[in-house]
This record gives C-alpha cells, sequence and structure tokens, in this order.
C-alpha cells in the first residue's frame, strides 16, 4: 500500500517525502522492524519512541511516522517522514486501513467497566461458540483465536493488545474464518485509542468504580475514558448497540450520551432483561432471565450476585444477536472463567476460593458472595494491594476488607515499592472499621496460615491475582500461582485430590 493511501483517514498528518512509497509493513516495536517498513515512534509510559528512530532504520525501514518534523541534521534519513498530531491515533488508523478495515468483516463485541469484563467475555464467548459463531476472544486472560485451522490461545501481555497488533489479530480472524470476536476493551485502551477505528456491532457496560486512578488521575477522567466506548467520533462509529446496566449509577449519562440503540439489563430496576428470582450458592447460581426473546434458563457454575449481572450482560447481548436461548442457556452452562472464584477442591472441608478481585468494590462482591453461602462459618480473606498503582484505594480495601472475620494482609505485586510501606497504607483501612486482622508480607505464608486456620464450614477467599502466575517483585517478575500455593498447603494438611 503507498504511503499516502495509509494516512488519507488520520487528521492533523504533514507527509515530508515520496508519498507513493510501497510500504511492506506496520511496525511499532524498533526490534521487528524490517526492509520496506513504517515505524511509529510512538510515547510507551516510560520510554519515547523516537529514541529508536536510528534502530528501525538500520533495520530497513523505509518511513517514519511520529509526532516531531524530521530533523533536517539527522544523518541516515528514511525516504519519507509523516509527522502526525498522535502517533497512536495515527497507527490506529492507519494500521485499520492497512488490514483492510477488518472489524466490518465481523461482528465485534466490547467490553468494558470497572469489574466484570473478563466474565462477561468469556460468558458470551461460550455463548456465541455453541451458536456456532466461530468466535474469537482478547481479555485479560488470554488472546483466543479460533480459525479454520484450529484454534490458538496465548497469556495476554494487555487486556486490549495495541492498535497494531489487535488490527493484525481481526485480520487474522477474517482471513481464518471467523464470524465474531469478543473483546476486553479496558479504559487505558480507550484513552490511548487503542481501539480508534474499529466498528463495533456491540458494546457492553458492566459497571462502574473506583479504579486506575494512577494513570486517570480522578474519577471523570477515568469514565471518560470508558464512555468513549459508547460515544464514536469522526474517525471512530459509535456501536449499533449498547448494552447497559440499568442499575449502575452511571446508566444514566452513557444512556444520554450514547447514539447507539440502548438494550438494558439490571437485577433491581426495570429493564429489558431481568433475572427472575435467582437463587445462588457456593455451587453457581441459577435463574430465569426474561428478554424480549422469551425466557432464557441460566444454570451457572459462577456465584455471587456481582455474577448474577455478568450472566444477564451475556444474555441480553447474545439476544441483541439473535441467539436462541436454548443455545445460551447452553452455553452458559458449558463456561469456566479462571481466577474468578475458582474453587479448589481437595476433598477438605471447608470452601477455598481464588479471585481476582483487586479494587475495594470487587472486594465488597466477593465478600458478599460468600455471605450468601456461608451459613455459621467464618469467612478468611488474604489479600493485598500493588504496588506503583492508586495510594488512595489502599485504605479504601482494608475498610471494604473489615467485612470479613478473619484476614490476613500481605503483598501482591509489590513492584518497586517497600512492601510494609503498601501494608501500612492498607492498615489505616483496617483498622478504622476494626477489622480482626493479621499481616503476613509472604504471600505463600499467608495463603498458608489461612488455610490452616480454616474449620469445617468456613471460606477461605484469596483476593487479587486469580489467575496470575507471576508475583512481581522489583523489576522482577517471579513464578507464582495462588492456585498452586493452596493446592500444596491443603496438601500438607493431608487432602489431595482424587486420584493423586
Amino acid at each position: 500500500m503507498r504511503l499516502e493511501q495509509l494516512f488519507e483517514e488520520v487528521p492533523g498528518t504533514t507527509l515530508f517525502g515520496d508519498p507513493t512509497l510501497e510500504i511492506s509493513g506496520l511496525e511499532y516495536d524498533s526490534r521487528r522492524v524490517g526492509p520496506g517498513q513504517l515505524f511509529f515512534a510512538i510515547h510507551g509510559m516510560k520510554q519515547n519512541g523516537e529514541q529508536f528512530i536510528p534502530e528501525a532504520l538500520e533495520r530497513g525501514a523505509i518511513a517514519i511516522a511520529s509526532e516531531s518534523a524530521p530533523d533536517p541534521r539527522s544523518t541516515g534519513k528514511p525516504s519519507s517522514w509523516v509527522q502526525v498530531a498522535n502517533a497512536r491515533t495515527a497507527m490506529a488508523l492507519a494500521s485499520n486501513r492497512y488490514y483492510g478495515y477488518p472489524s466490518r468483516k465481523i461482528k465485534l463485541i466490547g467490553v468494558t467497566g470497572t469489574n466484570g469484563k473478563t466474565t462477561t467475555s468469556h460468558v458470551l464467548a461460550s455463548i456465541l461458540r455453541c451458536a456456532g459463531w466461530k468466535p474469537s476472544l482478547f481479555g485479560t486472560i488470554e488472546y483466543w483465536l479460533n480459525l479454520a485451522e484450529g484454534d490458538e490461545r496465548w497469556r495476554a501481555p494487555n487486556t486490549t493488545p495495541e492498535s497494531l497488533d489487535l488490527q493484525r489479530l481481526l485480520h487474522r480472524v477474517v482471513e481464518g474464518g471467523g464470524l465474531s470476536a469478543v473483546m476486553e476493551v479496558s479504559s487505558h485502551s480507550l484513552a490511548l485509542d487503542r481501539v480508534a477505528g474499529c466498528s463495533f456491532h456491540l458494546a457492553i457496560f458492566t459497571n462502574f468504580s473506583r479504579d486506575h486512578l494512577d494513570f486517570h488521575n480522578d474519577l471523570e477522567a477515568y469514565f471518560a475514558a470508558k464512555e468513549k466506548l459508547f460515544l464514536g467520533s469522526e474517525t471512530t462509529p459509535a456501536p449499533a448497540f449498547a448494552i447497559l446496566n440499568a442499575d449502575d449509577p452511571r446508566y444514566p449519562a452513557l444512556r444520554a450520551g450514547t447514539p447507539s440503540r440502548v438494550v438494558t439489563y439490571a437485577v433491581d430496576a426495570e429493564a429489558d432483561v431481568v433475572a427472575r428470582k435467582w437463587k445462588g450458592g457456593a455451587g453457581g447460581l441459577q435463574f430465569t432471565a426474561d428478554t424480549p426473546a422469551g425466557p432464557v434458563e441460566v444454570h451457572s457454575s459462577l456465584p455471587g450476585r456481582h455474577n448474577v449481572y455478568n450472566l444477564l450482560a451475556s444474555v441480553a447481548a447474545a439476544v441483541t444477536l439473535e441467539v436462541p436461548p436454548t443455545e445460551i442457556s447452553q452455553g452458559i452452562l458449558l463456561v469456566q472463567v479462571p481466577g474468578r472464584l475458582e474453587p479448589l477442591e481437595l476433598g477438605q472441608p471447608f470452601g477455598v476460593f481464588v479471585d481476582y478481585a483487586h479494587t475495594d468494590d470487587a472486594l465488597r462482591h466477593l465478600l458478599a458472595a460468600a455471605k450468601e453461602w456461608q451459613g455459621t462459618g467464618r469467612i478468611i480473606l488474604v489479600f493485598g494491594c500493588g504496588g506503583e498503582r492508586d495510594r488512595s484505594k489502599r485504605p479504601l480495601m482494608g475498610m471494604a476488607a473489615g467485612e470479613a472475620d478473619n484476614v490476613v494482609l500481605t503483598s501482591d505485586n509489590p513492584r518497586s515499592e517497600d512492601p510494609l510501606g503498601i501494608l501500612n497504607d492498607v492498615i489505616v483501612g483496617l483498622q478504622k472499621v476494626r477489622a480482626n486482622y493479621e499481616v503476613e508480607p509472604d504471600r505463600a505464608r499467608a495463603i498458608q496460615m489461612a488455610i490452616q486456620k480454616a474449620r469445617p464450614g468456613d471460606t477461605v477467599l484469596i483476593a487479587g491475582k486469580g489467575h496470575e502466575s507471576t508475583q512481581w517483585v522489583g523489576s522482577e517478575k517471579i513464578l507464582f500461582d495462588d492456585r498452586h500455593v493452596a493446592r500444596e498447603a491443603l496438601r500438607q494438611l493431608g487432602y489431595q485430590s482424587p486420584g493423586e
């Protein structure tokens, strides 16, 4: 494709050099640049991509896209240079054009919200698979391509892929005969224009609460990022349908702002899709969802009131896509979501669950779910707060944790921060609500302590990391999986899985 064609739909560009240059490929990582390619010098969280322009040129790049104009004094100039107003936006729009607008050729579904994105995405993908929609999935846990030659799965480096990677993946979905894709759309990706130019057929809003203020600075900026998915712009169409949680306080603003056709779901408010007489326990949920297409019977292994919402969101989306009720029910029945209230069963007389809850709101929902089935036993909670993230939510997490009968406070990806300093921030909240807590910075030891405390009928909740298999300490990621550690602690107490 010619250079000038790539940037026809990118506003605010100035082209230096030959506009008819044929571009063989696009890249934003200088280490992956090949001959004849265009290199996007984007600004990262810690580094400016312009510093890698010399390496890109050495590897064969013939054109550069940057927010800066070319330096007339520099040596080793490329054949062409494109100055853009925003390198990330330009990369998203140019890569969308380069790969032939792949999102227009499938049903692309975006899921955003503070909590519930992963569960809702997995449930909806399972429904679509049962319905023969050949869905691919992009989210926090994994990227999964459903292709004619077979499935491909790998661990997700980001919740939402970088724009160029995303367009490549969507192109592969189209070429591989895929009919749909379900994608978690994070607030970071919206703020950084990773999904600019994408044509979403349907977008789902789960809920909104405090998170990521280390990146967005305040709640309104955070909400504005989420809202972008439903508004559309000059370069990015609004989704055809918006599936909105009518029980969430931000629902009126979203409904008023979106030009999309709105379909609502709720537990308490009047809505298009509602749950009738839901019942829940440690083994999951069951209810009838009333929908415009008729009743949908829901039987799910996912426990907790918060998962009623996730299931309703998936049902509302599937009904909007005209999936038959029986196939919706079957898809829900089959789904398992790693690290989301995932039970660990080794024959012990108490419950052990691993969950991803890492906000105060998610922690409250987690504890509320456990109380739905708990009976007379105690709830023992293991949790921590991440380093290099919003410090102001740490005491709030501590206050939310106070709903547990016993709390073991520990480390959770401290990164470069002092783990004890993080724990002290959380203790402020624990003390404010007079929680029954103890502190053990070593996460493996903390999990062992909680399981050793458990008596018949108790529930141990291990929160914060869910599906993650590493612990980030300093600049190093070490292998660490809450599920493996918990299972080993149970084995040390004499419990074992069937067949062991």
